[in-house]
């Protein structure tokens, strides 16, 4: 019995950045912030800690975190949030590069190893 395919609504594809395509001023920021805090998050679990104990790890208060952890990030800097990487003992390497397509801006972009 062959099963029918349902048709999906009109759609387009996404860029990629969730925050670009809601249409968003700092969206390269807002998605690398987003990445960060992801991996905070991995950390976290990989350790089994608690926010609390998390949040004397990182030097901020543990409501301030948990608001970090759902997503209301917007005044952490992306330097607070690399710094909180570091004290998972994780290094942080930034590199810059010629962007691919002259012209256009340049892109960042997070790679968790």
């Amino acid at each position: 019995m062959r099963t029918k395919k349902k048709k999906l609504p009109a759609h387009s594809r996404g860029s990629g950045n969730i925050y670009a395509d809601l249409g968003l001023s700092n969206a390269d920021e807002h998605q690398l912030k987003a990445a960060v805090v992801v991996q905070l998050k991995r950390l976290m679990a990989e350790r089994e800690i608690t926010q609390t104990e998390a949040a004397k790890l990182v030097g901020v208060k543990q409501p301030n975190l948990s608001r970090m952890l759902r997503g209301q990030f917007k005044l952490v800097s992306v330097e607070k949030l690399l710094r909180m990487l570091t004290a998972f003992d994780q290094d942080v390497e930034i590199t810059v590069k010629p962007h691919r397509k002259r012209g256009e801006a340049g892109r960042i972009t997070f790679i968790p190893a």
